[in-house]
């Protein structure tokens, strides 16, 4: 039997897991850099942004818990193997930190993904891998719609000046999504309180 064919692939489905840590979303949204300033010299809609040629990309690699909808995000350089490796580590790190031990991981069919240092990489964090089914995007849907929601509310919010600017920008944001920000799938309340952490916790972590 092919490898790769008996890999688990989840059914087109809505759910939302029990547990936080049971199953994170990765995702990748490619991004280009800001070569010059939008609406406030030009008269653009708000978070129109002019860039010149050649200026190239960034990937911003998002993660989102099923469960609680607690987000980590870091721009990289590429969407290579060797980024995504770096991102899911980091993920994994960033919520144990908060307590939270993941146990699977839900990508796309994207090359990074398939690879071999993908996979090795789950194996070492002890994280069972789940693909989406291909062509079916909704499969994937939180991490689609959180996209959409830091685009909104974070990429495109204003004219920044530089990618450096609007990079800077990303854990502040971030963190009023986590901490503070509503979140209409789970009753108007911010993703860290499906956490249940007792005030101490909260105030520790919080700082």
């Amino acid at each position: 039997m092919n490898k790769l064919s008996a890999l688990e692939q989840e059914p087109v489905r809505r759910y939302e897991r029990e547990h936080p840590g049971e199953l994170i979303h990765l995702d990748i949204k490619k991004l280009g850099r800001i070569g010059s300033v939008g609406h406030r010299i030009t008269g653009r809609y708000p978070g129109a942004i002019n860039r010149h040629h050649g200026i190239g990309w960034e990937f911003v690699h998002v993660c989102i818990d099923d469960a609680s909808r607690i987000a980590f995000v870091q721009v990289m350089p590429d969407q290579r193997k060797e980024s995504a490796v770096a991102f899911l580590e980091a993920a994994v790190a960033y919520y144990a930190s908060l307590g939270i031990k993941v146990q699977r991981v839900m990508t796309d069919n994207g090359s990074c993904y398939r690879s071999r240092a993908f996979r090795a990489a789950c194996k070492r964090l002890g994280l069972r891998q789940i693909f989406t089914k291909p062509y079916t995007p909704r499969t994937n849907g939180k991490a689609e719609r959180f996209i959409q929601t830091s685009l909104r509310e974070w990429a495109y919010a204003r004219a920044y000046n530089t990618s450096d600017e609007r990079n800077a920008e990303l854990p502040r944001w971030l963190h009023r999504y986590n901490w503070h920000r509503p979140h209409g799938s789970i009753g108007s309340k911010p993703p860290i309180s499906r956490l249940g952490l007792a005030g101490n916790n909260l105030l520790r972590l919080h700082s």
